[in-house]
């Protein structure tokens, strides 16, 4: 069962072939260096037994965020290279509920040599409560990603 992200969604080359980013609905609403704004409605198949987000899903959105925020969004930039997670520490402050409009927001914070650091926060509102970048939700993780860049294979 695969939703399509929507048609406003931004493009970036690492999305080509990323099935699970797809399956999340993900539309990628803002891009720059070392930046990335995604969201996705919280759908059935992302709750857990309790009835609210599983904390995978949530890390997974963030992750998407991070991988976008780390990774050149031209295709001539970086293109010899790719840039991975070497780690990550996330912390889960608040439950998401079904219907809900979830929204990562990943900044680099630094950067020296191959290795990065970037937090991401993402946020949960109503869906059909109007958010900005200024007011996006209340905020449901903290996600602090260490990346590291590679030669491609």
């Amino acid at each position: 069962m695969s939703e399509a992200a929507p048609a406003h969604t931004l493009a970036h080359p690492i999305l080509t072939d990323d099935y699970a980013t797809e399956w999340m609905g993900l539309s990628v609403l803002e891009l720059g260096d070392g930046t990335a704004t995604v969201s996705t409605t919280l759908r059935r198949e992302m709750l857990n037994g309790f009835g609210i987000a599983h904390g995978g899903m949530l890390f997974a959105i963030a992750d998407s965020a991070f991988a976008l925020a780390c990774n050149p969004h031209t295709p001539e930039e970086g293109h010899n290279t790719m840039t991975v997670a070497s780690g990550v520490d996330v912390n889960f402050l608040a439950p998401a509920h079904e219907g809900e409009l979830i929204t990562a927001v990943a900044a680099r914070r630094a950067h020296a040599g191959r290795s990065g650091l970037y937090d991401i926060q993402v946020f949960a509102s109503p869906a059909d409560t109007p958010h900005t970048a200024e007011s996006p939700g209340r905020l449901v993780v903290e996600f602090r990603g260490r990346s590291r860049t590679i030669p491609q294979r």
